[in-house]
């Protein structure tokens, strides 16, 4: 069993799981970290950077507040395609719909021909998801097509093409591959439809455990049972951070955000269109009439803002057990729906149209992307960027808040820093590992040290007994359990036929002389045919005894022989000049004598007698008289 690491980025995973015969990817989450080095993609031009000549990198940078970014489409970083040969893998697994924005690269460009399993929610918020950062990239980007290292977005008709290949499937289904595993996706407790998945064999358990939280938001709760007594549990996906508490961050958000109301400015709030935003507007559900904000207007600004908030209603079955209950009463289970009701939250696919008529001051704005880089985020950034009184509020844990924010400096507008990441903390992972019990658990590598900036702090990393295997990226790791077992299927007329002999109280075994039929994995144990007559002569010929097709086997033999028993044995047959010497397996005894060796281990009895026939048959039987025949 092998695990190849495509991606370096610890919540951006995509590995590559070889287990019997079956190539599973996990994950193919697109690394868009890499945007944060490109200026900006404003609506209107702007020349508020200088430009700067570079020979080496033959491309136009700008400088911006004493920092260079490049000045052309921005790039994304691509999982790893060199370590192996992308067209072989069989399926892919979707955990959440973060970790699904390189599958147009995987699909559509290696000759991919296999399955893409994921659950209905992940599916249709990673659809939008991914319609929304085409939409928000300009023209020019939307069709450019590359492939590898750094390249540029796919095409919506790759999106779509990629998306064909998707199977749905609910929490603990079991789909089959190929007769030699089985995969079931199991809740994370992340995002709705988030899942860990379940890879196993009859013998064999591998866990695929990444993006999970035990924090009690919208999704149903995290599955930890079926964990257990997993062979190998591979972690990825924990919180990016580990000392912010969600709840204290969501406190920090309400009161900073009613803070800039009261003194007249704007908020903007950079988001993805699903996820966490479903959180901040529940949280301000039950916020804003205490805080006197009624009257301020929210927008939320995305081309697919509409259909996230619709899709998210819809989904009941996947969803925690509080909000399913509403669907029945009836009731919608986000309250969002009930501030698109009363006009305290509109929503709009981009600024343009009816947004410009109905846009008032002071008010709240969610939009994307979170890097600011593209999106509409740009055009308020341009806005609001010169006054003090307005503010940005930072929840999205993906990007470097200071990296984000450095091609608008000199800002003014205030900034605040509030990251929500529900994931697995350092204390509940371990505290998860000691209920569930791998006896193996492969991490990134970043996951067994300490944060380079907090060194000192031992909390923030896995220490496991025994220690995790690291990974990192281009790694490939030989995962530390063999197969041991596999299961093979007995006919009954087969079964009906043995005879079995019992060694000991409660262990029979017995001789079975049959063909071994295998076809897709399945093993199955079939009489032998019997041989067809031959066909009359009229010649006489000498008959031939041969044993028949599917006949008798020779007994088989069992047991142990004794040393001293045997010892004696051979000098009541004259046998007396005998050295032996001990071993790692057993014994060898040398009859100096007879220039005989007699090997006696613990699977088996060898004799090494040459040129002496009489003497080497002699050996076996007093050897025969100590084992039992079945």
């Amino acid at each position: 069993m092998k695990l190849y690491c495509l991606s370096g980025h610890p919540t951006l995973p995509c590995n590559v799981l070889k287990f019997k015969s079956t190539t599973i990817m996990l994950d193919c989450a697109l690394d868009t970290t890499s945007v944060l080095n490109y200026l900006p993609l404003p609506l209107v031009h702007s020349s508020s950077c200088d430009c700067v000549e570079c020979d080496v990198f033959l491309q136009e940078l700008k400088e911006c507040a004493g920092r260079l970014f490049v000045d052309s489409q921005p790039e994304f970083c691509l999982p790893e395609k060199e370590l192996l040969d992308l067209s072989t893998i069989d399926v892919i697994l979707i955990s959440n719909y973060h970790c699904m924005m390189a599958l147009p690269y995987i699909t559509e460009h290696t000759g991919f021909t296999g399955t893409v399993y994921a659950t209905e929610p992940t599916l249709q918020i990673g659809r939008y998801a991914t319609a929304h950062l085409m939409q928000m990239l300009p023209g020019p980007l939307k069709d450019a097509v590359e492939v590898w290292t750094w390249k540029r977005c796919y095409s919506m008709q790759e999106v779509n093409s990629a998306l064909s290949k998707v199977q749905l499937v609910g929490y603990s289904q079991k789909v089959e591959l190929f007769g030699a595993v089985q995969i079931s996706p199991l809740s994370s407790g992340y995002s709705l439809g988030s899942s860990n998945w379940i890879i196993q064999s009859h013998h064999e358990k591998v866990s695929y455990v990444s993006g999970s939280s035990l924090l009690t938001t919208h999704p149903q709760p995290m599955d930890q049972s079926s964990l257990k007594n997993s062979d190998v549990l591979i972690l990825t996906g924990l919180t990016q951070m580990p000392t912010a508490n969600p709840d204290g961050m969501l406190g920090e958000f309400c009161s900073n955000l009613a803070m800039t109301i009261r003194a007249g400015g704007n908020v903007l709030v950079p988001c993805y269109s699903s996820g966490v935003i479903y959180d901040l507007l529940e949280c301000l559900y039950q916020f804003i009439d205490s805080a006197n904000l009624g009257t301020t207007p929210f927008y939320f600004i995305s081309p697919v803002a509409n259909s996230s908030l619709e899709f998210s209603q819809i989904f009941a079955e996947w969803l925690c057990h509080n909000k399913q209950t509403k669907v029945y009463l009836p009731e919608p289970p986000f309250p969002h729906a009930e501030l698109i009701q009363t006009n305290k939250l509109k929503h709009y696919p981009s600024i343009h149209g009816d947004f410009s008529s109905d846009f008032k001051q002071p008010c709240v704005v969610f939009t994307g992307h979170p890097s600011l880089r593209f999106g509409d985020v740009v055009h308020f950034m341009e806005l609001w960027g010169k006054s003090n009184l307005n503010t940005i509020i930072f929840t999205e844990p993906d990007f470097s808040y200071l990296d984000a924010l450095a091609p608008y400096q000199p800002l003014a507008m205030k900034c605040v820093y509030c990251p929500i990441d529900t994931r697995l903390n350092f204390h509940q992972v371990s505290k998860l590992l000691k209920e569930v019990q791998p006896l193996h658990v492969v991490c990134p590598d970043q996951y067994t040290q300490p944060p380079p900036s907090q060194s000192h702090r031992s909390d923030l990393m896995l220490e496991l007994q025994p220690p995790p295997m690291p990974y990192r990226r281009c790694s490939v790791l030989n995962l530390p359990f063999r197969r041991c077992y596999e299961r093979v299927y007995i006919l009954p007329e087969l079964a009906n036929s043995l005879v079995p002999s019992e060694l000991k109280p409660g262990v029979s075994v017995a001789n079975v002389s049959a063909i071994l039929h295998s076809k897709d994995n399945k093993h199955t144990l079939q009489s032998v045919p019997k041989a067809a007559p031959a066909p009359p002569s009229k010649k006489r010929k000498r008959v031939v005894e041969e044993p028949p097709v599917g006949g008798a086997p020779k007994p088989l033999l069992s047991g142990a022989v004794p040393l001293e028993p045997f010892l004696a044995t051979l000098q009541k047959h004259g046998i007396t000049e005998v050295k032996v010497e001990e071993t790692t397996d057993g014994h060898i005894l040398h009859l100096q004598a007879e220039d005989t060796l007699i090997q006696l281990e613990e699977d088996g009895t060898h004799i090494v007698c040459d040129n002496n026939e009489p003497l080497r048959t002699t050996i076996r039987d007093l050897v025969l008289r100590f084992l039992q025949k079945l």
